[in-house]
C-alpha cells in the first residue's frame, strides 16, 4: 500500500474564529487534545471522527495556513530518505499517544509534514465518500513534473490521467493504489505561492458557498465543475487561511 495523507492541520492567530467558521462549513465540532505534554491543540471531528487539528499559528509564521501529514511507517526512514531527495528538515518531534513527526518542505519549497504512527489503517480523516473529510490534495508547484517525482519517489504515488489546461500547463492526476488523490499544476503569476491546497468534501456546493458568505469566509472563484460532475471553490477563511471545498451541485 503506498502512503497517502492521513491527517490536516490548521495553524491559526484565532482559534475560536476558526472552530467557529469550519463548524458552520463543514458541520464539525471540536475537543481538545489531551495528550501528554501537548500544546494547545483541538481535535475537529465529523459524525464523531477525527479528521483536522487546530493549533495556534507557530510563531515567526506570516499567516494562517493548512498543512497536511503523510502517513509512513518509519518516520525516520521517511525524513532521511527526504533530504536526500534535496527537502528541508525542519524540525522532528516525538509526540506521546500519537507518534512521531516531521516538519518538510519539498525541493521546490512547498511545506508538508509526515508522520509515523498514524497512517492509513488508523486514520479517518481521509475519506472521499464522506462530506467534512479530506478529499483531494493539490500541489501547486514552479515545477510540478519534478514535484511529482519527488513524492512519487518516497511515497510511491503514480500519474493518472494528465489533462491539458492550455497556457497555465497541465494537470496531472496522482494516484495512490490506482485511486485518484490529487494534482499537480504549475504555480501561476500572480496566483498562489507554492504550497498544497487541500479539499473537503461538502454535500451541496452552493451551500457551502452561502455558508462561506455568511460566516466570513472569502470566495477565491465562482463555483468551477471538475471532471466526473463535481464542483470546486477554492477560498480563504476569516483568519486567511486557504481551503477548497469540493461537492455536487443540487
Amino acid at each position: 500500500m503506498t502512503d497517502n495523507f492521513v491527517w490536516y492541520e490548521l495553524c491559526t492567530n484565532d482559534l475560536d474564529g476558526a472552530k467557529a467558521f469550519y463548524g458552520k462549513l463543514f458541520g464539525w465540532t471540536s475537543r481538545q487534545f489531551e495528550g501528554e505534554g501537548a500544546p494547545e491543540y483541538h481535535i475537529q471531528e465529523m459524525a464523531g471522527k477525527g479528521v483536522a487539528g487546530i493549533m495556534p499559528l507557530p510563531e515567526g509564521m506570516p499567516k494562517p495556513f493548512w498543512l497536511g501529514y503523510v502517513g509512513v511507517d518509519d518516520a525516520d526512514d521517511a525524513i532521511e530518505k527526504a533530504k536526500a531527495a534535496g527537502a528541508t528538515v525542519h524540525r522532528v518531534m516525538d509526540i506521546p499517544s500519537v507518534g512521531k513527526i516531521g516538519l518538510l518542505t519539498d525541493p521546490q519549497g512547498v511545506g508538508y509534514a509526515v508522520i509515523q504512527g498514524y497512517s492509513e489503517n488508523n486514520s479517518e480523516a481521509f475519506d472521499q465518500a464522506k462530506p467534512g473529510h479530506g478529499n483531494w490534495a493539490e500541489l501547486h508547484s514552479p515545477d510540478p513534473a519534478a514535484g511529482f517525482n519527488y513524492y512519487a519517489g518516497l511515497y510511491g504515488w503514480t500519474k493518472g490521467q494528465t489533462m491539458p489546461m492550455g497556457p497555465k500547463g497541465d494537470y496531472q492526476l496522482i494516484q495512490a493504489d490506482g485511486v485518484d488523490i490529487g494534482g499537480t499544476m504549475r504555480v501561476q503569476p500572480n496566483g498562489m505561492h507554492p504550497s498544497w491546497l487541500y479539499y473537503f468534501g461538502v454535500p451541496d456546493i452552493d451551500k457551502a458557498v452561502a455558508l462561506i458568505n455568511a460566516n466570513g469566509g472569502q470566495i477565491l472563484q465562482e463555483p468551477a465543475e471538475v471532471p466526473g460532475g463535481a464542483w470546486i471553490v477554492q477560498l480563504t477563511d476569516p483568519q486567511g487561511a486557504m481551503v477548497a471545498v469540493v461537492g455536487p451541485r443540487k
